[in-house]
């Protein structure tokens, strides 16, 4: 039988969703040829052995399991670009969207080809968000605003996860895409060449029965880090904003950490190394958190070695910072604020470059 349908479904610590979800899927499917291909993010549940416990008596699941790597937007794409599948949908392994409505999108697509993209949506006539406050409402309703900006498309529910698209489309999408957070919907609408012709479907957000949620304050950042890499990455990258933003924060630290050295007593040297170090512990922890969050470091060696190799890194940084600005200090005869700003620019591209290269390049793929 030709397959007709690939779902496309990341998860995360799912393991007790998964067989939930196979059979939802087999029971809405019925008559379709498909394939359900779970993308798991080297789950510590075990949810990969649960996919592959099922594939073994059932041949249209399939699972892909990543090592070293984690986000929705990647996994989203790598099982995407997986099958041979004409049209693929991506859908949460949460059951929170509504599988029913998969043969309805499937319909749209193959009734008419002038259509790319169907999109299930919370917020057309018939759609809702089940149990939401209203706190979660407002919040969705400004990334909502915040996305059409970007968008300029009249799109009710950018911020859906729940999508059916053609295949090829999102072949020749794909190497456009960011892959940056949750909102692989907004990543393929933006990245597309040529706008995307699309309708919605309503379908109503259902309640997590199993498994937590994933949503935290990282995610939020996330979709604002998307969208600013949209509208201004092409200038300045992202990822090095968020890394020179850490980095003034790290001064702050610095200089409260100078600060009560020095009320507590200690020299103005010793002050200085101890708050230094401080500063770099501060940024190291952070960076990895949240600028590398894609490739972030785990273990206690992995730790370890990617702070010895940040603190180096940082170390020569501060020469070169130091160096330039006091040669251009004397070039200027006394003027010392545009060294000093040159100083600062320097030694923030130079750990950057170094950092990502050899601390989060080097460790991170190691890292599990």
């Amino acid at each position: 039988m030709t397959l007709d349908l690939a779902i496309v479904v990341p998860v995360f610590n799912e393991r007790g969703n998964v067989p939930l979800l196979v059979a939802a899927l087999d029971t809405a499917l019925a008559g379709f040829a498909w394939e359900a291909i779970f993308v798991d993010d080297d789950s510590p549940d075990g949810t990969a052995d649960v996919v592959r416990e099922i594939a073994r008596s059932d041949p249209r699941i399939r699972v892909l399991q990543r090592i070293g790597r984690r986000g929705l937007s990647t996994a989203c794409i790598e099982g995407m670009c997986a099958t041979a599948a004409p049209l693929v949908a991506v859908i949460d392994g949460d059951l929170q969207h509504d599988e029913a409505l998969l043969p309805r999108m499937a319909a749209a697509l193959a009734g008419d080809r002038a259509i790319d993209l169907v999109i299930g949506s919370r917020f057309v006539d018939g759609g809702g968000t089940g149990a939401w406050d209203a706190d979660r409402v407002a919040k969705s309703a400004l990334a909502t605003r915040l996305s059409r900006r970007v968008l300029k498309a009249d799109l009710s529910d950018p911020m859906s996860g729940f999508f059916m698209i053609r295949s090829d489309v999102v072949r020749g999408v794909a190497p456009r895409l960011l892959g940056i957070g949750f909102k692989i919907l907004l990543d393929i609408l933006t990245a597309a060449p040529v706008p995307l012709r699309f309708v919605e479907l309503p379908y109503v957000f259902r309640t997590r029965a199993v498994g937590e949620s994933k949503l935290d304050h990282v995610v939020a950042l996330e979709y604002l880090i998307a969208l600013y890499d949209r509208m201004f990455g092409r200038v300045v990258p992202v990822r090095f904003v968020m890394f020179s933003a850490i980095g003034a924060a790290g001064a702050i630290v610095h200089l409260a950490a100078l600060g009560l050295f020095l009320e507590l007593g200690g020299g103005f040297v010793m002050a200085t190394i101890v708050a230094t170090m401080v500063a770099m512990t501060f940024n190291f922890f952070l960076n990895n958190h949240l600028t590398y969050r894609d490739r972030r470091l785990r273990g206690v060696r992995a730790l370890v070695n990617g702070w010895l190799s940040f603190c180096a890194v940082c170390s020569v940084g501060a020469v070169a910072n130091v160096g330039l600005a006091a040669f251009l200090y004397d070039v200027r005869g006394g003027a010392w604020a545009l060294p000093a700003l040159a100083g600062i620019a320097v030694g923030a591209v130079w750990n950057f470059a170094l950092s990502s290269r050899f601390t989060w390049g080097r460790y991170g793929r190691r890292a599990t």
